[in-house]
């Protein structure tokens, strides 16, 4: 998809940014999108508040007008919050569906039309294996992210007709900032110290005991932009180092 033009959500860091890397080194024009992004990080920055509908119009007017064209949707951009049910904030379970899964459905609705007109439109969304599996203490996060695939579904029959295909990556957990800010709260719901966070519960399902890098989830991405990835439509790609194998 070299010359083509793509979005890419919270760009600023971790996954989102190696994305926004990986394609700008590959020839794709990319507006790289957050709350703040970082002005010297790849791609066009472009700051919105995707948790608004404005902010995601405002992104997909952004890169149409920026590259005169719109070809693929990447939305990336979340946040995690780590809390037994009985105590979970309800403006965090909102905030959460608003950012991890209105987000995505906004920027399809706003970027639909620009995707057919691509001579192939591809919507990549950046879920997670907690899109296919649960776990304690993440009722919003698990929640929205089952929610992404069951968008993502959608998306692939309706767009069928028009030759954009939709899915959805599903890695395990990723060397990130989100990762690594959720061990104070995880040793506290779990009942142990941060020390054994890594090994007891953010490892622990892994059957290959490694953080994926976000490297790797961009290259994954990179290969569905591709020529070789015009046959995955509607299904989740998962990437959990054998999670889900349990």
């Amino acid at each position: 998809m070299q010359g083509a033009a793509a979005i890419v959500t919270g760009a600023a860091g971790g996954i989102g940014r190696a994305i926004a890397q990986r394609l700008s080194d590959a020839g794709l024009d990319v507006l790289a999108v957050d709350l703040e992004p970082d002005e010297a990080g790849p791609g066009v920055a472009h700051a919105a508040d995707l948790t608004t509908r404005a902010g995601n119009r405002g992104a997909v007017d952004a890169a149409v007008e920026r590259f005169g064209r719109l070809d693929a949707i990447v939305p990336n951009a979340g946040f995690q919050h780590v809390a037994p049910i009985g105590e979970f904030p309800e403006d965090r379970w909102d905030g959460l569906l608003d950012l991890l899964l209105t987000s995505p459905f906004l920027l399809a609705r706003y970027g639909w039309e620009h995707l057919a007109q691509a001579d192939e439109g591809r919507f990549v969304a950046i879920a997670s294996i907690h899109g296919l599996v649960a776990s304690p203490y993440k009722a919003g996060y698990v929640s929205a992210k089952h929610g992404v695939l069951g968008l993502v579904k959608t998306l692939a029959l309706e767009g069928a007709e028009h030759g954009i295909t939709a899915t959805a990556v599903c890695p395990g957990f990723v060397r990130t900032p989100l990762v690594e800010g959720q061990v104070a709260d995880q040793a506290k719901a779990h009942g142990v110290s941060e020390d054994e966070v890594l090994e007891q519960v953010i490892l622990a399902p892994h059957a290959v005991k490694r953080l994926i890098e976000p490297e790797e989830v961009a290259e994954v991405v990179h290969f569905l932009l591709g020529p070789g990835g015009r046959s995955f439509s509607g299904a989740p790609v998962t990437m959990d180092l054998g999670w889900s194998a349990r």
